[in-house]
């Protein structure tokens, strides 16, 4: 059986499907094109506007996240500054402030690195706790096991007009050049010799106000206890001595009696915190709280106070901690817990 072929049915049909391929070619090359030109003018007409914030003085990380917010990325470099305070800050940053840019630019921030220690500072003036607290922190920050600057103790101590606690000499001199482990020397004012203070009138106030009173007039205190007889009130200043309005040296300590109660609720304490401490040559910050069971915090004594045998009166909730703290710093805690009933022990 012989099988015709017809060429040019064949030639027809490779021809028609030929210029079909290369329609769908062109086609494809023109959609190609399209998306290409039109990538190229979202890319040339870039991404959306921002203006640049204002982070000069910010910390680092308040900064980050400011420009993060912007859509801005930051160029970081390190500076050395004049202040151990400025560690951390953004001390520069270009472009400046207010200037529009689009999305995705770069901002140079010039962040301080701390201050380069190589000559000593003028401490001459200020207060010797701050003082204390910039060597902590400038030197803690180094991460040197021996601290290059350390301060001479125990502190020398001369009266003077200047406040308590200022500085009046020091050695090495401003200025002096550190090659090494420095130890600074002080002269440290104790205030005037003949300074006086009025004693407020505390007799006949209810506990709160008389320490309040305490607080403000910056005199040196103890407390005592007397059971409260009939008609006096309880837990009200009894008697005081030197007496309300009289002038004394700063150093004088007022002995003030408080008038107890002879019952108190259940569940409830009245009583004497005391604490020995160091006696310091001029008084310090000193804040006595109490953390109620039910979370909340009182203050119920904020003085300056020298050291010594500190007394304060309480009245509060059984299970309540007691904090103190000196210069922000605590230094003691205690639960107060009901009195021990002598009499039940004795017939243990």
């Amino acid at each position: 059986m012989a099988i015709n072929f017809d060429l040019d049915a064949i030639e027809g049909y490779v021809a028609n499907h030929l210029r079909l391929f290369i329609s769908m070619a062109v086609g494809l090359l023109v959609f190609v094109g399209i998306i290409a030109v039109s990538v190229f003018f979202i890319s040339v007409r870039g991404a959306e506007q921002t203006m640049v914030p204002d982070i000069v003085g910010q910390d680092l990380t308040a900064a980050l996240l400011e420009l993060q917010v912007k859509e801005l990325y930051p160029r970081i470099q390190l500076r050395y500054s004049q202040s151990s305070a400025d560690k951390g800050l953004i001390l520069e940053q270009d472009p400046r402030p207010g200037i529009i840019v689009k999305a995705g630019r770069r901002i140079r921030l010039v962040v301080s690195q701390g201050v380069m220690v190589n000559t000593v500072e003028n401490y001459l003036g200020r207060n010797i706790d701050e003082v204390r607290m910039d060597l902590q922190t400038l030197f803690a920050s180094e991460g040197s096991a021996i601290p290059l600057v350390t301060l001479k103790e125990p502190l020398m101590y001369e009266y003077s007009a200047e406040d308590p606690g200022t500085i009046l000499q020091q050695k090495p001199e401003p200025g002096s050049g550190i090659s090494g482990p420095t130890v600074l020397e002080f002269v440290v004012s104790r205030g005037p010799e003949d300074s006086l203070l009025r004693v407020p009138n505390l007799t006949g106030l209810p506990l709160n106000d008389a320490l309040e009173q305490v607080g403000y007039s910056g005199i040196d205190f103890t407390f005592t206890l007397k059971p409260a007889g009939e008609g006096d009130i309880p837990e009200t200043v009894a008697a005081q001595n030197p007496a309300g309005d009289t002038m004394v040296q700063s150093n004088t300590r007022v002995a003030i009696t408080l008038f107890s109660p002879a019952e108190v609720p259940v569940g409830e304490v009245f009583g004497l915190f005391k604490y020995s401490m160091a006696k310091n040559p001029y008084p310090l910050a000193l804040r006595l709280e109490a953390q109620l069971p039910n979370g909340e915090r009182r203050r119920l004594l904020a003085a300056e106070y020298a050291g010594g045998a500190l007394t304060v009166p309480y009245h509060l909730p059984v299970g309540t901690v007691l904090i103190l703290s000196m210069l922000n710093r605590e230094i003691h805690r205690e639960t107060v817990i009901p009195p021990v009933d002598l009499l039940s022990l004795d017939q243990l």
